[in-house]
């Protein structure tokens, strides 16, 4: 593929330390809700929280046409999918595949319904593994220390351009 002609095609998210801080089916207990005060609170009364700046960034890449999927190895499937509603993100996502295993199934899956190739992706997550992984098929992958930024997101975007 010439470089005028490759394209991010899909933006796929990890959720656990990616998106949120915390394992969505350890640290915190569903069923989530919002509470009459706004703030969204697990069972036992607790506040659940995003990273800071992951609203702001899903709806910057989400303003610039980008379509996301979501490849998280959470057991709380129900859980996962009450929080990206709950955070108001579930408009952005096209695809979920929340459940435990090695990502390969999860992308394999986002590949068949989306049409998009590994090539043509770029891949957030908080775990070598799963970087490792994804990088093998031709992911681009990025890891995630300390929870999503925008700047993050706009640096791998640019050495995805780069590296393509």
């Amino acid at each position: 593929m010439s470089a005028s002609t490759k394209q991010l095609k899909l933006i796929v998210f990890d959720l656990d330390y990616t998106l949120w801080p915390y394992w969505a089916d350890t640290h915190i207990k569903g069923p989530f809700e919002r509470s009459s005060n706004g703030h969204i609170v697990d069972s036992l009364g607790s506040k659940v929280q995003c990273y800071p700046e992951v609203p702001e960034t899903l709806k910057y890449l989400h303003e610039k046409g980008y379509p996301f999927a979501v490849a998280s190895r959470c057991t709380d499937n129900k859980g996962c999918r009450t929080l990206l509603n709950l955070f108001g993100w579930d408009q952005y996502f096209k695809y979920l595949e929340i459940y435990p295993g090695r990502k390969f199934k999860h992308f394999n899956r986002i590949k068949e319904a989306s049409g998009v190739d590994y090539s043509e992706m770029i891949f957030f997550d908080d775990e070598h593994r799963n970087i490792d992984d994804m990088t093998s098929i031709g992911v681009h992958s990025v890891f995630v220390p300390e929870g999503l930024t925008k700047k993050l997101v706009q640096d791998s975007i640019d050495k995805f351009y780069q590296n393509k």
